[in-house]
């Protein structure tokens, strides 16, 4: 299948890689509102054309599916581009700025028929799937607690610090432990409670959330901007807990007794980056005629946008694209 990308930053680079070392799909097109950086960035990963226009590109009969890799701030932009035009989306996480956005791009791709995903690419790992698989089957009893961090100091960087991009811990790092507890706790959460640290320009840079779910199990999660951590997630229960390497990419997940014993070590099968699995969720959903993934639903997607809303109005904190008319 023949991809195309919007933006050419980092991000872009991680799937263009990934692309490029896979046989079901390959890097063929590139767009930047830069036509010079478009076709560095085409140069750098042997993709076959490169345009200096979002729309151009969109045109082209070739572009099989369109991966989103700008700011969050401009994903419903473009991602709704893509979807008037036709084209599958594969849109880079966060999913939006917003709830409300998520909604009108799902209705949309809904009254179109045409696919839409989310790019949370752990949602995708075979290894997520094993570690959901472990926990239902009782290896550590009956789940009760779950405890999620990432952490980078990355708090310089342009997408971190500006509002207008829907900057952030929560929309950069939060989403990874929000989706991690999601995936293996369910999505039946009765109350959230959290706090946050704000910067100088008005995004959070710390947070901490807990969610707590109507069966009693609890969900205890940290992300921060400004400085690293060990990137744990932890999953206890009655009779032991395992803990995964880094919720970010696991690829190790190490089962304990409730008396502190080893037990088992589980290890991730080989992989290119990761990226490879959500790409081959998009084709096998297209070639089948779905316009979603049972991997990251669309109903999940807002969900996820409605709690992250709810968070962001605790917190005190408003994008600009939250005033925007849709």
């Amino acid at each position: 299948m023949r991809i195309g990308i919007i933006g050419a930053g980092h991000i872009a680079g991680k799937m263009a890689m990934t692309l490029n070392q896979m046989h079901t799909a390959s890097a063929y097109a590139v767009a930047s509102r830069d036509l010079q950086r478009a076709r560095e960035f085409a140069g750098q990963w042997n993709i076959e054309k490169a345009y200096g226009s979002y729309e151009e590109m969109l045109d082209d009969p070739q572009v099989e599916l369109v991966y989103v890799a700008t700011p969050h701030s401009l994903h419903y932009e473009h991602a709704r581009m893509c979807l008037l035009k036709g084209k599958p989306v594969l849109c880079e996480k966060t999913f939006t700025a917003n709830a409300a956005q998520a909604k009108a791009l799902i209705d949309l791709a809904r009254e179109r028929n045409v696919f839409l995903t989310e790019a949370i690419w752990t949602r995708y790992l075979p290894f997520s799937k094993t570690i959901v698989d472990l926990v239902n089957d009782g290896v550590i009893g009956t789940p009760r607690m779950l405890t999620a961090g990432l952490g980078y100091p990355i708090a310089d960087k342009e997408r971190i610090r500006d509002l207008n991009l829907c900057g952030g811990s929560l929309y950069d790092l939060g989403v990874y432990p929000i989706n991690f507890a999601r995936m293996v706790f369910g999505c039946d959460v009765a109350r959230a409670t959290s706090t946050c640290t704000k910067g100088e320009t008005g995004v959070d840079l710390q947070n901490s959330i807990t969610l707590s779910y109507a069966d009693g199990k609890m969900a205890v999660m940290q992300t921060t901007v400004l400085c690293a951590n060990d990137r744990q997630g932890i999953i206890s229960g009655d009779k032991g807990y395992l803990i995964v390497d880094n919720i970010n990419n696991p690829q190790e997940a190490v089962l304990y007794d409730a008396d502190h014993t080893e037990i088992a070590r589980y290890h991730c099968p080989e992989q290119i980056s990761g990226f490879e699995y959500q790409v081959e969720a998009c084709i096998d959903a297209i070639r089948n005629n779905r316009i979603e993934t049972p991997y990251m639903p669309h109903q999940e997607t807002l969900r996820v946008m409605e709690l992250l809303d709810s968070l962001r109005k605790e917190w005190g904190i408003k994008f600009p694209a939250d005033n925007t008319p849709l």
